[in-house]
C-alpha cells in the first residue's frame, strides 16, 4: 500500500512507512555523490565538523531528516538507511525523529542542504528535483536572480558589468553569439530541427543603463565586423564602378562572396534580403538602439516586420520579395535573422499592442533591468582589454568551427524537464496566457544550452543547467509582467478587467481539504469562468495531485498538503 508521500521518479512507492528495507534497497549516492560524502560536508557546512552528540543528537538529527528528505524521496525507508544513530543514539528513537520530520510541512529544498551540495561540488546554486514549482510564476516583484555558479563563457562576457546591469547581459549576448554558427542544427524535443534563432529585446526605464549590453555585443561581433568592412570595401568599389558605366550591358557583374552579416539599423526590406540571399548560410545580424527603428519594414500592411520577426524565429522559413524590375531585388533567401534590441517598457508595450497574440512576444527572449533608488551610486564598469578578447575568442573559435547537426543529449534532456515543470505549474495556476508563452519559451531556453555546449567545445556542463533553467524563468517573468495581463484580456475580448501580474497557483490558495464551491470562488477570483471548477478537479485528479473524499468534498495529496497562502 502506497504510503502517500511524494516519491521521486527512480524510487518505487514503499510497502511501509515503519519497517525499514533491508540495507541496499535504495540509492547510495545523490546525483553521483555517495551519501556518506554528503553527511560528512552537511556537519561542516552547518556545525563547524561536529557531528550530533548526546547533548543535541535529537535535534539535529530531525534537522537532517528535515533536510535530507528532499533528495530521499520523502521516503521514511530511505532516510533510515542513509542516516545513521549518533553518538549510540536508541534506533528507535532515530526513527521516531524521521517520522516527526516527514509529518512536517514538505517545502523547498533548505538552504543548508543547498549549501552543503554546493560545497561538495563546488557549485553555487544547486538545482534541484522539486514539486514545488512556484519560482516559475511571475507574480514576485523582481525576477528570479542569476545563478552564483554560472557558465564559464557567461562569467566572462559579465565580468566587466556592472552587478545591476549583469542579468540583462546574460540574455542579450545569445544573439550575437549564435550569429556565429553557420547551418549548425540542434534536434528538440519534438524531433524538430531548430538553428539557433535568437532575438533578445531588452525593456527597462529611461536611463535604466540600457547601454550596458552594447561593449559585450562589441567585443562578441569583432571577427564578424572586421570581415564585413573588407566586403563592404569590395562593395564600394563595384558600386563606383557602375556608376562610370552608362549602359547596363557595360556595367560589372556583382562581385561574388560578399557576405555581410551586420547590417545597419536604418535598414529597408530589399536591402535585408539581399544581405540574407548573399549571407552563404550565415546569420545576419543587427542591433537596434530603439526598437520602433523596425518599423521601416512595417510595409504596405503595417505588420510585416512583425511577420518577419516570426519567420526569423520558425524553422526553414524564407523572406523576401519578387519584383518585376530589372533593378529590383528579388529573391527569397532562408530567414536567418537574429537581433537585440532596446526599449523602454512603455514604447514596449505600445509597439506590441497590436500583435499580442500573434506570436513576436512568445518568440523573443525578454529581459529588463531593476530600478535602481534615487540617488543610488553610479555603476562602475571594468576595461574591455586585450585579455578579455583573448579569453572570449576560443570560444567564438568554437562556434565558427562547428558545422551539421549537433547532438547535445544533456540540453535535450533538460528541455524535457523544463517542459514538464512549465506544464505542472501551468495546471495548478490554470492560467493560459502562460502555458501558450512557455512553449517557445522553452525552445528559447533550449537553444542557449545548445549554444553554450558548442562554445564549450561541445562539452557539458552542470552550470549551463543551472543557468539555462534560470533564463527561463527569467524570461516568463518578464514576459508575463510586461504583456500578461494585455494578453489575456486581448485573448478573451475584455479589456475592463484588471488581472493579476502573474499565474497564481490555484492550489495554494486551497485549504488541505476544500469543495467544489471554494474551487468555484477561486476560479471567480481569478477571473475565470466558475463552471470550469469540475473540470479543473478532474484535471488535479488525474494527475494525482488531489484524492475525493466525497461528492463535492476533496483534500490535497502529500505532495500539497500544508501549501495554503489564502485558505
Amino acid at each position: 500500500m502506497d504510503d502517500g508521500r511524494c516519491q521521486m521518479e527512480d524510487v518505487k512507492p514503499q510497502t511501509s512507512a515503519v519497517s525499514p528495507q533491508p540495507s541496499g534497497s535504495f540509492p547510495t549516492h545523490y546525483h553521483g555523490i555517495p551519501f556518506e560524502k554528503i553527511l560528512k560536508k552537511y556537519w561542516e557546512v552547518n556545525n563547524h565538523g561536529f557531528e550530533p552528540t548526546e547533548g543535541d543528537r535529537d535535534t539535529l538529527t530531525f534537522q537532517l531528516a528535515s533536510d535530507l528528505r528532499h533528495i530521499c524521496g520523502k521516503s521514511f525507508e530511505w532516510l533510515d538507511q542513509v542516516i545513521p544513530c549518533y553518538d549510540g543514539f536508541p534506533l528507535e528513537e532515530k526513527r521516531a525523529k524521521i517520522r516527526n520530520a516527514l509529518a512536517s510541512k514538505y517545502e523547498g529544498m533548505p538552504q543548508r542542504l543547498r549549501d552543503t551540495l554546493a560545497a561538495l561540488d563546488g557549485r553555487g546554486n544547486v538545482t534541484v528535483q522539486t514539486s514545488d514549482i512556484q519560482h516559475l510564476t511571475s507574480a514576485a516583484p523582481t525576477p528570479p536572480e542569476m545563478p552564483e555558479k554560472k557558465p564559464k563563457l557567461i562569467q566572462l562576457l559579465i565580468s566587466k558589468t556592472p552587478k545591476v546591469y549583469q542579468a540583462a547581459v546574460a540574455h542579450a549576448v545569445f544573439p550575437p553569439l549564435a550569429t556565429h554558427l553557420k547551418e549548425v542544427r540542434f534536434c528538440y524535443t519534438d524531433n524538430v530541427e531548430h538553428e539557433a534563432t535568437l532575438m533578445n529585446c531588452l525593456m527597462a526605464g529611461t536611463g535604466a543603463g540600457k547601454g550596458c549590453i552594447d561593449k559585450p555585443i562589441e567585443h562578441i561581433m569583432a571577427d564578424i565586423e572586421r570581415r564585413d568592412k573588407e566586403n563592404e570595401r569590395r562593395e564600394a568599389e563595384w558600386k563606383n564602378e557602375c556608376l562610370k558605366k552608362g549602359a547596363n550591358k557595360d556595367k560589372p557583374l556583382r562581385p561574388e562572396g560578399l557576405v555581410i552579416q551586420i547590417i545597419d539599423p536604418d535598414m529597408t526590406k530589399p536591402a535585408l534580403v539581399t544581405r540574407m540571399d548573399e549571407s552563404e548560410g550565415h546569420f545576419v545580424y543587427v542591433k537596434l538602439n530603439e526598437l520602433d527603428l523596425f518599423e521601416q519594414l512595417k510595409g504596405a500592411t503595417g505588420k510585416q516586420h512583425f511577420q518577419l520577426m516570426c519567420l526569423a524565429f520558425d524553422s526553414d522559413s524564407t523572406y523576401g520579395q519578387t519584383r518585376v524590375g530589372t533593378q529590383s531585388v528579388t529573391a527569397r533567401p532562408m530567414c536567418r535573422f537574429n537581433w537585440n534590441a532596446c526599449t523602454t517598457i512603455l514604447k514596449g508595450r505600445r509597439f506590441f499592442s497590436k500583435v499580442l497574440t500573434d506570436g513576436p512576444i512568445s518568440r523573443i527572449n525578454f529581459c529588463t533591468i531593476p530600478e535602481q533608488e534615487i540617488g543610488a551610486p553610479q555603476p562602475i564598469y571594468g576595461e574591455y582589454d586585450l585579455a578579455f578578447d583573448e579569453a572570449l575568442k576560443p570560444y567564438i573559435d568554437n562556434l565558427v568551427a562547428a558545422r551539421g547537426l549537433i547532438a547535445c543529449p544533456q540540453a535535450y534532456r533538460l528541455a524535457k524537464e523544463l517542459l514538464k515543470e512549465c506544464s505542472e505549474f501551468a495546471q495548478l495556476s490554470q492560467n493560459d496566457t502562460y502555458w501558450n508563452l512557455s512553449h517557445r519559451a522553452c525552445v528559447i531556453a533550449w537553444l542557449k544550452a545548445c549554444v553554450l555546449y558548442v562554445a564549450n567545445g561541445q562539452k557539458w556542463e552542470k552550470s549551463i543547467e543551472n543557468f539555462t533553467r534560470w533564463s527561463l524563468n527569467y524570461d516568463l517573468w518578464c514576459k508575463m509582467m510586461f504583456f500578461g495581463d494585455a494578453i489575456e484580456r486581448a485573448t478573451n475580448g475584455d479589456d475592463s478587467r484588471i488581472g493579476t501580474r502573474g499565474p497564481q497557483n490555484m492550489m495554494t490558495q486551497l485549504a488541505d481539504e476544500f469543495t467544489l464551491d471554494d474551487v468555484k470562488r477561486i476560479c471567480q477570483k481569478e477571473g475565470k469562468d466558475p463552471s470550469r471548477a469540475i473540470k479543473i478537479i478532474r484535471n488535479w485528479m488525474n494527475r494525482n495531485y488531489l484524492i475525493q473524499n466525497s461528492e463535492f468534498s476533496f483534500q490535497k495529496s502529500e505532495k500539497f498538503k500544508g501549501k495554503v497562502i489564502n485558505g
